[in-house]
């Protein structure tokens, strides 16, 4: 039996590090290589997180792996909790990066203009002109230019090269030679008269801009990639954070006592009051209390629990004082579980490399062995040393991947800008990647296709109580304005501030309702069973509450000095623009699902009124992993549009995320795509957005390589100065831009079938305008009012 065979068979422990030091997508592909090269070893590297995750034998120790990852030039430490949020590495990489490229960009602009202007026009130098150069490009070619050489040489010692090489040495060996060019003997001087022609094809022009140039674009586009990596782990620091971080154990003796909640253990009984978080998944043992469970099933109806029954770590009591007994700490809970999935779904993610990553292993080598070529073959044939120099610094200088650099940050850009007219915001390259492959499209349903917020349906009233519909809404409301559950803030909001009246003897029952004096008259608010016991129904009541539940509706009773008075529906309200939205999905041929936690009877009756034909209901998060993963084992490249905490897993899993609305920080840090306004006529236009920036990155990255295969040739025969290799360059480059720059335009063509019919606003704008579905309870406030002034 082989040694490998032997490891496989050893029990397997689960561990993960922390890996600093990558720069690009390409590292993280190395460190992982490294690894999986150890025997009985199986390891993933997420790039955006920093975080390797790796299954080893249970004799292999911690420090053999941090060794591992130090061999291939990188440093790694253990984590000491699994569901730890990942460090912001990509955020201070980023400022670092910003302040270099601006101090970069302002010298390189007036650097640019002069080194042409004296190369070209040699009657414009003055004494000291060279200096005055190197004054201006020197802090571009090593201060701007230094995390370039460092990752350059950091892949020269271990036997490697990436585009930082080729960079490097574009940048160094431009530099050299424009010295050599401006203080060597032959240099041109202000009295020159060999005219603009022999300038531009000498071999002792000055390209110093060239070298300037190179750096400036090229760390342009490393700081949208820093911005867009540091993002995307912020869905793990965003979830993390929503973990208690200390509980209130309990002693027999009934005292307490705070300690971190990493030091909390299996079987140890600690206290939830309102408002805190739910340490730990466990059993309650005493207390009754309302349990806001939206982290893990985003439903926004609060759960009633009581003695015997679970509850789940990361969730939040509302009313009421719990007991629990622990029965999963720390990595082994659902919340932490529900971390795991987010990051090991954008580990998938970060293997996604540019195009230009996966190339370079091939292309720098190429570039660099065919300069070197072009220098011997030169000097073989008995050229001078210039002329071979300048022949084989054209080569490096004409591949220099300024317009590949520019390629996918410039059309980024540019549908970042039109995106934010429309209310969308695409996060990185790999939503327009996938997004020309989309054929199904899956949503969650609270806060997505419904508003997400509790709203008053309607109400049926007792003609015999003697008392309107706008008075029994008043006293209601008045009552449930001091209360914290959402349906008593669906039934506050549902009458204007003018009718709610001061409440006296308030009293809130947990699981029940809530009682109280409003002018001298008994209200009571809460459950059918509640506030029905022993008191007689009206018959109209009683067929409400059953026709409301059997439709997956909330229905509560009022009643009124002890006679029960009306019946009041209430329910998650469906989006305006979720029809219309779902028939464009339709017509643009793309199958739609709904996914959700709530009961089927209810989930079905929202998917027959948007026109959503599959529907797979009950499901927790991992259960709407599962759904996409099954999804995707079919064949079929998967969107997920969601906009809460428990979706993050499930857009994350999917080929292309988008979190909609007023979506929590963590879904839209797992999602690919954010669409800022809450109406879903966004997807179809986010869809149709995230397909023609790919088509114009793909055409940018078809130029770039192609103007390289056409024009190494050329440099190397001795036909392009390096001048004109820069002069080349820039114009690929300029091709690039204005070939992005045409996403400006996306949705002002009625040709394009993804467009809505009426223009977007941008999304700041929304509630200026009255958008019906923006903002925070503005739609729940128009809509249960005018339902009760109709009443």
């Amino acid at each position: 039996m082989s040694v490998a065979d032997t490891a496989s068979d050893q029990a397997q422990r689960r561990v993960e590090f922390d890996v600093s030091g990558m720069t690009c997508a390409a590292c993280a592909s190395r460190v992982e290589r490294k690894l999986n090269k150890v025997d009985g070893v199986r390891a993933s590297v997420n790039y955006a997180t920093r975080v390797a995750t790796a299954s080893v034998p249970a004799d292999t120790t911690d420090d053999e792996l941090c060794a591992v990852v130090e061999n291939a030039g990188y440093h790694a430490q253990p984590r000491t909790d699994s569901a730890q949020a990942p460090r912001d590495h990509d955020s201070d990489r980023a400022r670092d990066l910003f302040r270099r490229l601006v101090v970069c960009l302002v010298l390189f602009v007036p650097l640019a203009d002069l080194s042409v202007t004296f190369a070209v026009v040699p009657a414009t130098r003055f004494t000291g002109w060279q200096w005055l150069l190197l004054v201006l490009a020197l802090p571009i070619v090593t201060w701007g230019a230094w995390p370039f050489y460092r990752a350059a040489v950091n892949a020269a010692r271990h036997r490697t090269t990436t585009m930082d090489t080729l960079i490097s040495l574009g940048a160094i060996a431009a530099t050299v030679w424009s010295v050599i060019t401006m203080f060597g003997s032959g240099a041109h001087t202000r009295d020159d008269d060999r005219g603009v022609w022999h300038a531009l094809f000498a071999a002792d022009s000055i390209y110093l801009e060239v070298a300037a140039g190179v750096v400036v674009f090229v760390l342009a586009g490393r700081y949208f990639e820093a911005k867009a990596t540091s993002r995307a782990g912020g869905a793990l620091r965003a979830l993390a954070a929503l973990s208690a971080k200390d509980v209130a154990v309990l002693f027999p003796d009934g005292g307490e006592l705070r300690i971190p909640v990493a030091e909390l253990k299996e079987e140890q009984r600690f206290v939830v009051r309102p408002g805190e978080t739910v340490a730990a998944d466990g059993l309650v043992i005493d207390g009754r209390a309302a349990i806001d469970m939206s982290t893990m099933t985003g439903e926004s109806t609060p759960v009633q629990v009581e003695p015997g029954q679970k509850v789940v770590g990361g969730t939040v009591v509302i009313g009421g004082r719990l007991i629990v007994e622990a029965a999963a700490v720390g990595p082994d809970t659902q919340f932490a579980a529900m971390v795991r999935l987010v990051e090991e779904a954008q580990a998938d993610k970060a293997g996604a490399q540019r195009l230009a990553d996966r190339i370079a292993g091939i292309f720098v080598p190429t570039v660099i062995g065919l300069s070197l070529i072009t220098l011997v073959a030169w000097l073989a044939a008995g050229e001078p040393v210039g002329r071979a120099a300048a022949a084989a610094l054209a080569v490096l200088i004409i591949a220099c991947p300024c317009a590949l650099g520019l390629a996918t940050p410039m059309a980024l850009m540019v549908a970042s800008g039109r995106g934010a007219q429309l209310g969308i915001f695409l996060k990185g390259h790999r939503a327009l990647e996938v997004s020309r492959q989309i054929d199904t499209v899956v949503f969650d349903k609270t806060g997505t296709i419904t508003t997400g917020e509790l709203s008053v349906i309607d109400m049926t009233i007792d003609p015999a109580c003697g008392r309107d519909r706008d008075e029994i809404a008043a006293l209601a409301a008045s009552v449930e304005s001091s209360s914290e559950h959402a349906i008593g803030a669906a039934l506050a909001r549902a009458v204007p501030d003018a009718s709610v009246t001061d409440v006296e003897d308030f009293t809130a029952v947990p699981g029940c309702g809530v009682t109280g004096r409003v002018g001298g008259v008994e209200v009571m608010v809460g459950s059918p069973r509640w506030v029905g016991d022993a008191r007689q129904v009206d018959p109209a009541l009683v067929a409400t509450r059953r026709d409301e539940q059997r439709r997956g509706r909330t229905v509560v009773y009022v009643a009124l000095e002890g006679r029960v008075c009306a019946a009041v529906v209430v329910a998650d309200a469906v989006k305006d623009s979720a029809a219309d939205a779902i028939a464009e999905l339709h017509r643009q041929g793309l199958r739609t699902l709904m996914v959700t936690g709530d009961n089927a009877v209810a989930a079905q009756i929202i998917a027959d009124e948007v026109g959503i034909g599959e529907v797979i209901a009950e499901v927790l998060p991992d259960g709407k992993v599962d759904v996409v993963a099954q999804l995707q084992a079919q064949g079929c490249a998967v969107a997920m549009v969601g906009d809460g905490i428990n979706d993050a897993p499930a857009l994350a899993t999917a080929d292309l995320g988008l979190a909609i609305g007023r979506g929590t920080d963590v879904a839209i840090g797992a999602a690919d795509i954010i669409l800022v306004r809450h109406s879903l006529h966004t997807v179809p236009e986010a869809l149709g957005l995230a397909r023609e920036t790919w088509k114009t990155i793909r055409t940018n990255m078809i130029w770039a390589f192609g103007y390289n295969v056409a024009a190494i040739p050329i440099a190397a025969a001795g036909l392009l100065n390096p001048l004109i290799a820069g002069a080349a360059m820039a114009l690929s480059s300029l091709f690039v831009v204005s070939n992005s720059l045409r996403l400006k335009r996306f949705g002002t063509s009625t040709r394009s079938s993804t467009v809505s019919r009426t223009p977007a606003l941008p999304a700041e704008l929304d509630v200026a305008q009255g958008d019906p579905e923006a903002g925070h309870h503005t739609r729940g406030d128009r809509a249960d009012r005018a339902v009760v002034r109709s009443l």
